[in-house]
C-alpha cells in the first residue's frame, strides 16, 4: 500500500483520533456491537452446549497421540501490540496462525490454528492442505490479512490477525464468502477451527510424551470453549526460572455450538473424524498428551466471526481473557492496535525522500520496507526483560523438531533463535540507531552488560531472556565480547562511569587477554583467525579507549 510521508502522518492522526473515540464509546454500545455477531445462532449454540454437558466426562481415546512438532520458520507475518499491557506475539506461516508466544517471547504455545470446511457429506478441506492463499498487510506491517481460497468448492476465507492491545489475546477476524461466479451457497458449509497445541514450549505425544499438554471443553456464556494447558514449568533449561503455568482458551464472537479435545493423529482428533465422516464426535477431556482442539463455529451476518485465543495462568483466567477481548468489537481493537504502531512509526527518523540509484516510483515501496523493518525489530523485543531482542521470532527447521522429547529426564527446551545472541543483538541495535529508537537501543546495551555478561568480562554465545545460560550455550566467540563495547559507545553511554568500571573495562581487558583468536569464529564451525572477528575486536577496543578518555 503506497503512501506518501504526508499521507502516513495523516493516517497517524486519524488512527489516534478514532482509537480515542472508540475508547470513549459506552460499554453498552460495545457490548451490542459484539452481540450482533450471531443473533440467530446463539440459541442454537446454547442448546448444543447443553447436550455437550450431558456427556460431560467423555474422555478422548488414543492418548498420548502422535509426536508433536514445532512449526515452520518461513513466516508470512509477525505481530504484537505496542506497549507492555499485552504480552502475546502472533506469527503466520503457511497461511495460518503459527508460533504464538506468551507471556514471554521465547514461550511458543501453538503449532497451528487453522480452519476446516466441510459440506457435511462429500468433502472436508483443511486450510493448509486443500487451499491456496495470498497475504497482505497494513502500512505498518503488523496487521496481517490472509485470503485462503478453495477454487474447487468455490469459497474463500479472509482472515485478519492482530493482538489485543489491552490483554494477552490473539484476535482473528474471518469472513467466509463465495468465490465470485462460483454459485456456492456458503450458508450450507460447516466451519471449524482446529488448534494444534504445544503449550509452554512442549507438546508431548509419541513414546516419550514429554511436556504433555491437557485439554478440556468448558462452557461460558452459552459457548463451548476448548482450553489447552500445561502447568509444567521445569525443563532441561534449568536457568529459565521465569516459566509459569499457561492456559490457552479458544473463544468465538458467536457462541460456538460444539467443541472437542482429542489426541493428534488418532480417532479422537477432530480432523480425523471430519475427514472420515464429515462430522464431529466431541470429547470434553483429553489429559496428558499431544492435544488438538476442534471447535464448530457459527459465522454471523455476512459470514463473519471473530476468534479469540486468550491466555492466562489459570483456566478461568484464560477464558476470561479471551471473552474480555471479544466484548469490544474487532474494528475498535484493530484501530487501537494500528494506532499504537502508527504512533511508534511517527516517533522514528523519517526515511529519505529519494533513494540514490532508485527511480522515484520505487520510493513509496522502499518507505514501506523501512517501517516494516523498524517495526519487526521493535516487535522482537521481549516485554518482561527490556532490551532482550531475540535473534528471530522463528526456529529454523522447526517443523522437523519434536516438541515432546526429554533430556536428562526433563522435557527438552527448544529455545532456538528465540534467545539473545550479542552478535545478532548488535545488528538489531544498529537498525534501532538508524531509525532513531535510541531508548530501545540503550535498553539492549544495558541488557547485555547487566544481565548477560559473565564475571570474567566475557559474553556467552547466547542466553535466555533473563541473561542466564541457555542449554545450547557453549564456546567462546570474541566478536560477541567486542560488540557490546561498541554498542555502549555508539549509544552515547560513555559518560556512565559505573558502566565503564563494572562492565566495559572488564570486557576490554578480556579481549586483550584472549585475542585476537580464541575459540570459534563467528560461524561457530571452525577456529583460527577470522577477519570478521578481528575487525569487531579492533572496533571494540577502539571504542573502549574513547570511552576511557571520556
Amino acid at each position: 500500500m503506497a503512501r506518501s510521508a504526508r499521507g502516513r502522518r495523516r493516517l497517524v492522526r486519524i488512527l489516534a483520533t478514532l482509537a480515542t473515540a472508540g475508547a470513549m464509546l459506552p460499554l453498552a454500545a460495545a457490548s451490542a456491537g459484539a452481540a450482533t455477531g450471531a443473533p440467530a445462532s446463539a440459541s442454537a449454540g446454547a442448546a448444543t452446549t447443553t447436550r455437550a454437558q450431558t456427556s460431560a466426562a467423555s474422555v478422548a481415546p488414543g492418548g498420548p497421540g502422535t509426536m508433536s512438532y514445532f512449526d515452520l520458520a518461513r513466516k508470512d507475518c509477525v505481530g504484537t501490540a505496542t506497549g507492555t499491557a499485552s504480552k502475546v506475539w502472533y506469527t503466520v506461516a503457511d497461511g495460518v496462525l503459527s508460533d504464538t508466544y506468551e507471556p514471554t517471547i521465547d514461550n511458543t504455545n501453538v503449532s497451528s490454528l487453522q480452519y476446516i470446511v466441510t459440506n457435511g457429506s462429500t468433502f472436508t478441506d483443511l486450510q493448509t492442505r486443500d487451499m491456496t492463499y495470498t497475504v497482505s498487510a497494513d502500512p505498518t506491517g503488523m496487521a496481517c490479512t490472509v485470503t485462503a481460497t478453495d477454487a474447487q468448492h468455490g469459497y474463500r476465507l479472509t482472515t485478519t490477525y492482530i493482538t489485543d492491545p489491552g490483554g494477552d489475546t490473539v484476535l482473528m477476524r474471518t469472513r467466509l464468502s463465495a468465490v465470485p461466479g462460483s454459485g456456492t451457497n456458503v450458508s450450507a458449509l460447516h466451519l471449524y477451527a482446529r488448534l494444534d497445541a504445544h503449550v509452554n514450549g512442549n507438546g508431548g505425544g509419541g513414546t516419550q510424551n514429554a511436556g504433555a499438554n491437557s485439554g478440556v471443553v468448558t462452557t461460558s456464556g452459552g459457548s463451548a470453549i476448548p482450553v489447552v494447558s500445561s502447568t509444567n514449568t521445569v525443563t532441561d533449561a534449568t536457568n529459565r526460572t521465569y516459566a509459569v503455568p499457561t492456559y490457552m482458551a479458544l473463544a468465538d464472537s458467536a457462541p460456538a455450538p460444539e467443541a472437542s479435545v482429542g489426541y493428534a493423529g488418532t480417532a479422537s482428533d477432530g480432523l480425523t473424524q471430519l475427514d472420515s465422516s464429515h462430522a464431529l464426535t466431541p470429547y470434553t477431556s483429553a489429559p496428558d498428551g499431544h492435544i488438538v482442539a476442534t471447535q464448530e463455529l457459527a459465522p454471523g451476518p455476512g459470514g463473519t466471526l471473530t476468534l479469540a485465543l486468550g491466555f492466562g495462568r489459570t483456566q478461568a483466567g484464560a477464558v476470561s481473557t479471551a471473552q474480555g477481548s471479544l466484548a469490544t468489537p474487532f474494528a475498535l481493537k484493530e484501530l487501537k492496535y494500528l494506532a499504537g504502531w502508527a504512533a511508534y512509526d511517527a516517533s522514528l527518523n523519517r526515511p529519505p525522500a529519494r533513494y540514490p540509484g532508485e527511480p522515484a516510483s520505487a520510493t513509496a515501496r522502499l518507505v514501506e520496507h523501512y517501517y516494516l523493518s523498524a517495526n519487526v525489530l521493535k516487535a522482537s523485543e521481549d516485554k518482561t526483560f527490556p532490551g532482550a531482542i531475540v535473534a528471530s521470532l522463528a526456529s529454523p527447521w522447526g517443523q522437523a523438531v519434536p516438541a515432546g522429547t526429554d533430556s536428562g529426564g526433563e522435557p527438552a527446551y527448544f529455545g532456538s533463535y528465540r534467545e539473545v545472541f550479542s552478535r545478532d543483538l548488535y545488528e538489531a541495535f544498529t537498525g534501532l540507531l538508524a531509525d532513531g529508537d535510541l531508548a530501545t537501543a540503550r535498553d539492549a546495551v544495558r541488557f547485555l552488560f547487566d544481565r548477560q555478561q559473565l564475571a570474567d568480562g566475557a559474553m556467552p554465545r547466547n542466553s535466555l531472556l533473563n541473561g542466564e545460560a541457555a542449554p545450547d550455550t557453549g564456546g567462546l566467540q570474541l566478536d560477541e565480547v567486542a560488540y557490546p563495547i561498541l554498542m555502549d559507545y555508539q549509544a552515547g553511554l560513555s559518560g556512565d562511569a559505573t558502566l565503564w568500571a563494572d562492565h566495559v573495562r572488564p570486557a576490554a581487558d578480556f579481549l586483550v587477554a584472549h585475542g585476537p583468536s580464541d575459540g570459534n569464529e563467528r560461524w561457530e564451525e571452525q577456529t583460527g583467525y577470522s577477519p570478521s572477528t578481528i575487525a569487531a575486536e579492533i572496533a571494540g577496543l577502539t571504542a573502549a579507549s574513547a570511552i576511557a578518555a571520556d
